[in-house]
């Protein structure tokens, strides 16, 4: 995939110049960041790292990408209501990763004493990458799904205007007009919306689950504005400040400071550092009350690297999603190789083969938030010193995904515009909401897909 940017990256003076003019636009936009200095506080901010020039994506990819995000939604809620798939893909991950191992107790606990909720919303994001393959060709390949706290749907609104204003400064207004309209906090809005609606409390507030240092706020407060805009009160709160003050009544309705909560959606909770005894007495409190939540922790298992894997084998799409051969194709088309580390012949060989081929492999641990995967001859190391341990069934191991590079001009605060190799991915958010009465498991059903 050629850029089209080349000769406009060699002139070094007009960089300078259009890195100056695209980082105030960026600023004027809302593009922002609190600094790593005062993660707690507005008084100072910056803007969020971006690239000077957009990434150019096959329009043939991107479709791909946006028609099969409705049949991840629909392959998401499937897997989240199925508790014997949950139980039994996470059966051996739970031996060995604490943090997993916690998220499912909570889901048992909720399942035996009954699950109160009635309206179930996800917010998700589909990863992927274009493979380049060797005939000169690119093809859509899923990196992951994420179904807990799927970020930068706010920042993502606001870049666009600033990607158009640079090359309108160029004067290049036919390419301007190319880049997509792109307003994927007001989607996800609207399906908090539709799942505040649907609980049937006029008067009961949004709960958004916040970090105290929270640098991506302004991510979130463009969906709270969103919300705000319906009429649609947020609060934010701690995992610390729910323990302390939440509360459920005698039909497990939630109250957090004396007000009612129809929604309860999470920004924080997706890795173990984020909890403390405290913090998981709060989680289950949550899990156990009939509010909406984004997600509830079955979704969030659903979105964990070992179900990723367990749903590439042969017979699994079909069996949670009968009936949909078509929706099973557009799935499986994506699915790049995903391999069981779990103890026996199968692990076995997949670790004999990342070893004699690291390159063409990548390690992943059930962790979300990035950074964690392992390549090369460090992903070399770990499997040696996991080959004979069960804590190998904590990883899956994925194959590596290909893209071609392509030049772009980095912007990041405290660093010199410079031009580097880069390779992108495209995230597609999804919303779905589902209802259902205490009778019948599903009632009505909602979704939408968002660029």
């Amino acid at each position: 995939m050629a850029t089209g940017w080349g000769s406009l990256l060699q002139d070094e003076q007009q960089l300078e110049e259009l890195a100056r003019q695209a980082v105030d636009r960026a600023l004027a936009e809302g593009v922002l960041l609190r600094t790593s200095q005062e993660p707690s506080s507005s008084e100072v901010v910056s803007y969020a790292p971006f690239t000077l020039f957009p990434s150019l994506v096959p329009s043939a990819l991107l479709e791909q990408a946006y028609a099969v995000q409705m049949d991840f939604n629909l392959l998401v809620d499937a897997v989240s209501q199925n508790a014997s798939f949950l139980e039994q893909t996470l059966s051996s991950t739970i031996k060995r990763d604490n943090f997993t191992a916690r998220l499912f107790d909570i889901h048992k606990q909720v399942l035996k004493e009954g699950i109160a909720q009635t309206v179930f919303l996800g917010l998700n994001r589909s990863d992927y990458m274009f493979q380049h393959n060797a005939d000169g060709s690119s093809a859509l390949k899923q990196i992951e799904i994420n179904t807990i706290s799927a970020s930068f749907g706010g920042l993502a609104s606001r870049t666009p205007a600033v990607h158009r204003h640079v090359l309108n400064v160029l004067s290049k207004t036919k390419e301007a007009a190319k880049i997509l309209s792109n307003n994927p906090s007001k989607g996800l809005a609207m399906g908090i919306a539709k799942a505040w609606e649907l609980y049937g409390s006029a008067n009961a507030l949004v709960l958004l689950v916040a970090q105290e240092k929270e640098r991506n706020i302004f991510d979130q407060r463009a969906i709270e504005n969103e919300l705000l805009a319906r009429n649609i009160h947020v609060i934010r709160r701690r995992f610390e400040d729910i323990s302390e003050k939440g509360s459920l009544d005698q039909d497990r309705k939630l109250f957090m400071d004396g007000q009612e909560v129809a929604v309860v959606y999470f920004r924080d909770g997706y890795i173990p550092s984020q909890y403390s005894l405290q913090n998981w007495e709060a989680r289950l409190l949550l899990e156990r009350s009939r509010a909406v939540k984004c997600p509830d922790i079955a979704t969030q298992l659903a979105g964990t690297k070992k179900v990723q894997q367990e749903l590439s084998r042969v017979g699994v799409l079909e069996v949670l999603l009968p009936d949909q051969p078509e929706a099973v194709a557009r799935l499986r088309a994506t699915f790049a190789g995903l391999y069981s580390l779990d103890m026996g012949e199968e692990g076995d060989q997949a670790i004999a083969e990342a070893i004699a081929a690291p390159s063409h492999f990548v390690l992943k641990p059930q962790r979300e938030g990035g950074g964690n995967n392992l390549y090369g001859e460090e992903m070399v190391q770990a499997l040696e010193r996991l080959k004979d341990s069960e804590e190998r069934a904590s990883y899956i191991l994925m194959e590596k995904i290909e893209p071609e590079p392509f030049e772009n001009c980095l912007l990041r605060p405290g660093s010199p515009a410079r031009v580097v190799r880069c390779i992108s991915e495209l995230g597609i958010f999804g919303v779905y909401v589902r209802q259902r009465t205490q009778d019948l498991p599903t009632s009505q059903g909602y979704q939408m897909k968002l660029r």
